[in-house]
C-alpha cells in the first residue's frame, strides 16, 4: 500500500512542477520589483544621494538573511506546520499593504547611515521578510512533494528576480505612477499567497511523513566559511559598483538595477544545469579582473560610458566566477536551506561592509579596490597554456618569479616616485601592456597573480588615494559622497566624486573673492545676482540651495539677507569651518546655513520669504530628481515673493533637463528663459554652464533677459511631461538616446 508521500510523488507531475516554479518566479519577481520601487518612493524625503540605494540594498540583504534563517528553521518541523506558519506570516505581512513609505520620521539626530535603513525597514520590513523566505522554503516543499533536484529551481528564482528588476525601469516607472505601482504590487501579493496555499496542499500531512533529519554529512566549518566569503565579495562589489556608476549621472532605478540585475543574472548562470557558459566565464574572470580592475580604479573620466561598461563587465565576471565556485561546493539537497542561509549571511555581510562600515571608516571608496582584490584572490584560476604551467612548476620557476617581482617593483616605483600621481594616466599604453603581459603569465599561480593585481591597483590610482588620505584635510567622505580638495598653482579646487564643485583663486584677498567655474559674472547666475539690487532693492532676500565652496556668497551686497541650504554637514565644514576655502569668511561671514534636505527645509519656511532662490544642488554630476518635480516647484513658488526669481542650474553631461524644467514651468504658470554660458578660451577658471531663470512676473523676466544677449525661451518637448513625486522617467532626457 502506498504511503501519502508516495502518492504525492506520483501525482506531482508536470502540473505540480509548474505550480512550484510559478510560485517561485512570482515571489522573486515581486521581491526585486519592490526594491527600486520603495527606493524611488524615498527620494522626495531622503534626497537623491547614491547612498540611498545602498541603504535600501543593505536593508534588503538583512531582511533576506532573516527570511532565509526563518526558512531554515521552519524546514525542521512537519510539513503541514511549515505551511500553517508561513501562511500566517504572509497574513501578517499583508497588514503593510498597500506598500508605501512609512510616515514615521527618522530618529532625531540620527546619522543617515543608520536612520535611512531604519526608515526603509519600517516601511517594508514585514512584507519583504515574508516574501524573502519564499524561494528556499518553496524549493524545500518541492522536494517534500516529490520533486527532484530543488537546486534547479534556484535558477528560476533568480530569473524572476532579474525580470522584476528590468520590469521596473523599463515598464513600471515609465508607464505607471507610484500609486498604481503600489496597487498592482499589492494585488500580486494576494495572488502569491493563493499560489502558496496551492503549493501547501501538495505537502504530505501524515505524522510519519515529517521531515527526516539530513542523512548527508554536514559541511565542515571551513567550507561554510568559504561559502560566506564567496557570497560576501560579489555582494559588496555590487554595492560598490552601484555607487560608482550612479554618483555622476543620477540616483534612479535605471542605473540602480544594472549592477543588481547582473549580480542576479550571475546566479542564474552559475546554478544552471548546463555548465558550459559558467565554466567559460569562470576561466575568463581572472583576466577580466586583472585588465579592468586597475583601469576602473584609476577613474579616467574622458569616456564615462566606457567606464560604465567596464565596471559592469568587471562585476558580472567576478560574480559569475565566485558564484560558480559556490555552486561547485554546494552540499546535498537535504542541507539546501543551510547552504542558502550561509549564502544570505555572506550577502548581508557584504552589504554591511559596503553600505554601512565603509562610509564611516574610509575617507575614499577603498571598499572598491579591496573587493576587486578579494575577487581576484578567490576566483578559480587555471594556467592559460601548458607552457606557462611548465614554466611555473619547472626548473625556470625562479626566473618567472624574478620577472614578476621586477615588473611589479617597477609599477609600484612609478606610482611612488611620480609627485602628481599621474604616471598611469600619462602613460596608459605602456602601463597597461606591462600589467597585461606579466599578469596573464601569472594566472594560475595565485600568489604571483595577486602581486600583479595589487601593483596594478596601486599604479592606477591606489597610491594617489593613500596620499590624499595621509594629507590632512585633503579629503572627506560622508553619506552623500567623497569630497577632495586639491591645491594647484594659485588655486584650490573642490571635487565631489569626479566633478569639480568649486575653484577658489589664491594669493591675495582680491583673488579669493573672485567667482569662478559655473558662477562667473557672465554666467546666468552671475547676471541674475548682479541685477538683484535693481530688481528687489538693497534689502533683497536671497536663498541658495547647495553650498559647495560658498562661491556665490561673494555676490552679496550690504543690506541683503542671504541663506544657504545644504543637506551635507561635511560640505558646511569644508566651506565654513576648515579654513581651506574663504569665500564665506571674506564675503559673507556669519551667513545662516540651513542643514537638511532643501525641499524639506523650504517647505517649513515662511510664505513669500525670499526674493531670489537659486537651485545648485548636485551630488557629483547628478541632480537630485526630487528637486525637479512639480510639487517641488510649488514649494519654490510658495517661498518666493509673487515677483520673485527662481534660478535652476541644469549643467549635466548625461541629462537634458531643459524640457523637464520647461514642463514644470508650464504646469505651474512660470515664465522662463535659459542661458548657456560658453567661456572664452582665455578664461581658464570659468566653466560652461546652463542656468534657467523663472518668474511668475513677466516684468522681472524682461529685465533679466534684456540685461545681456544670449537668453532664450525654453524648448518644451511633448514626450517629457512635468515630473511629479508620483511619476517621472529620465529615459526621454538621456542625452545619448536623442
Amino acid at each position: 500500500m502506498k504511503s501519502r508521500g508516495d502518492v504525492s510523488t506520483a501525482i506531482l507531475g508536470r502540473a505540480g512542477r509548474s505550480l512550484f516554479v510559478a510560485t517561485i518566479l512570482l515571489g522573486s519577481f515581486l521581491l526585486f520589483l519592490v526594491q527600486p520601487m520603495v527606493a524611488r518612493m524615498a527620494l522626495p524625503r531622503l534626497g537623491g544621494a547614491p547612498a540611498v540605494w545602498n541603504s535600501a540594498m543593505l536593508v534588503y540583504q538583512l531582511l533576506l538573511l532573516g527570511g532565509y534563517a526563518y526558512a531554515h528553521a521552519l524546514a525542521r518541523v512537519r510539513p503541514w506546520l511549515q505551511a500553517a506558519v508561513h501562511l500566517a506570516m504572509l497574513a501578517v505581512g499583508a497588514l503593510w499593504l498597500p506598500i508605501g513609505l512609512s510616515t514615521a520620521s527618522q530618529p532625531g539626530g540620527a546619522d543617515p547611515v543608520i536612520g535611512v535603513p531604519i526608515l526603509l525597514a519600517a516601511s517594508i520590513g514585514p512584507l519583504f521578510f515574508a516574501v524573502s523566505a519564499q524561494a528556499p522554503l518553496v524549493q524545500r516543499w518541492f522536494g517534500l512533494a516529490g520533486g527532484t533536484d530543488p537546486y534547479a529551481l534556484y535558477a528560476a528564482s533568480n530569473l524572476g528576480s532579474f525580470v522584476g528588476l528590468l520590469a521596473y525601469p523599463l515598464l513600471a516607472e515609465p508607464f505607471l505612477s507610484l500609486h498604481h505601482q503600489s496597487a498592482w504590487w499589492s494585488r500580486s501579493y494576494v495572488v502569491l499567497a493563493l499560489l502558496v496555499i496551492l503549493c501547501a496542499s501538495r505537502l504530505p500531512r501524515a505524522e510519519r511523513n515529517a521531515p527526516a533529519p539530513p542523512t548527508s554529512p554536514p559541511a565542515p566549518r571551513t567550507r561554510v566559511a568559504h561559502w560566506i566569503v564567496l557570497s560576501l565579495v560579489p555582494s559588496g562589489l555590487m554595492l560598490a559598483t552601484s555607487t560608482y556608476i550612479t554618483t555622476d549621472i543620477v540616483a534612479m532605478p535605471l542605473l540602480w538595477v544594472l549592477p543588481l540585475g547582473l549580480y542576479l543574472l550571475s546566479f542564474t548562470i552559475a546554478f544552471a544545469a548546463r555548465r558550459d557558459i559558467a565554466d567559460f566565464l569562470t576561466r575568463v574572470a581572472p583576466i577580466t579582473i586583472l585588465l579592468f580592475g586597475g583601469i576602473i580604479i584609476g577613474g579616467f573620466n574622458t569616456q564615462p560610458l566606457a567606464n560604465l561598461g567596464i565596471a559592469l563587465v568587471l562585476l558580472f565576471m567576478a560574480s559569475v566566477a565566485l558564484h560558480t565556485q559556490m555552486y561547485r561546493l554546494r552540499p546535498a539537497a537535504d542541507r539546501l536551506t543551510g547552504f542558502y542561509l550561509a549564502m544570505a549571511l555572506g550577502g548581508a555581510l557584504g552589504g554591511v561592509f559596503a553600505g554601512l562600515v565603509a562610509p564611516v571608516v574610509f575617507d575614499w571608496t577603498y571598499e572598491y579596490p579591496l573587493l576587486i582584490l578579494a575577487a581576484g584572490l578567490l576566483v578559480p584560476q587555471v594556467y592559460l597554456t601548458g607552457w606557462l604551467r611548465d614554466l611555473w612548476w619547472g626548473p625556470r620557476r625562479s626566473l618567472a618569479w624574478a620577472v614578476v617581482i621586477t615588473a611589479c617593483a617597477l609599477l609600484v616605483a612609478a606610482a611612488l616616485l611620480d609627485p602628481e600621481g599621474r604616471f598611469a594616466e600619462r602613460h596608459q599604453g605602456i602601463a597597461f601592456v606591462l600589467v597585461a603581459a606579466v599578469g596573464l603569465a601569472a594566472i594560475g599561480t595565485r600568489r604571483a597573480y595577486a602581486l600583479v593585481l595589487v601593483s596594478s591597483l596601486i599604479l592606477f590610482g591606489g597610491w594617489r588615494a593613500v596620499e590624499l588620505t595621509l594629507e590632512k584635510g585633503a579629503r572627506t567622505r560622508s553619506y552623500f559622497g567623497v569630497y577632495t580638495i586639491r591645491d594647484g598653482e594659485g588655486r584650490r579646487e573642490l571635487d565631489h566624486g569626479t566633478t569639480v564643485h568649486g575653484i577658489q583663486l589664491t594669493g591675495s584677498p582680491l583673488r579669493e573673492r573672485m567667482a569662478t567655474t559655473y558662477y562667473v559674472p557672465g554666467s546666468g547666475i552671475g547676471q541674475a545676482l548682479g541685477l538683484a539690487p535693481q530688481l528687489y532693492g538693497p534689502a533683497a532676500r536671497i536663498g541658495i540651495v547647495g553650498l559647495g565652496t560658498g562661491t556665490l556668497a561673494c555676490y552679496a551686497r550690504p543690506g541683503q539677507r542671504w541663506h544657504f541650504f545644504d543637506i551635507d554637514p561635511a560640505v558646511v565644514t569644508i566651506a565654513r569651518d576648515s579654513g581651506r576655502f574663504t569665500y564665506l569668511s571674506r564675503c559673507l561671514p556669519g551667513v545662516p546655513i540651513v542643514l537638511g534636505d532643501a525641499r524639506v527645509s523650504l517647505t517649513g519656511s515662511s510664505r513669500a520669504s525670499l526674493d531670489v532662490l537659486a537651485l545648485d544642488a548636485f551630488a557629483s554630476d547628478a541632480i537630485p530628481m526630487h528637486l525637479m518635480t512639480r510639487e517641488a516647484f510649488v514649494t519654490y513658488g510658495r517661498v518666493l515673493a509673487p515677483h520673485g526669481l527662481l534660478l535652476v542650474h541644469i549643467s549635466n553631461r548625461f541629462l537634458d533637463l531643459e524640457p523637464v524644467v520647461a514642463a514644470a514651468a508650464r504646469a505651474n504658470g512660470w515664465h522662463a528663459a535659459e542661458f548657456y554660458y560658453r567661456p572664452s578660451p582665455l578664461d581658464a577658471e570659468a566653466s560652461p554652464s546652463q542656468w534657467i531663470a523663472l518668474s511668475r512676473d513677466p516684468r522681472i523676466m524682461a529685465v533679466v533677459t534684456h540685461a545681456a544677449r544670449g537668453w532664450r525661451p525654453l524648448t518644451p518637448r511633448r514626450d517629457v511631461p512635468a515630473w511629479t513625486d508620483d511619476f517621472s522617467s529620465i529615459l526621454p532626457v538621456l542625452k545619448w538616446n536623442r
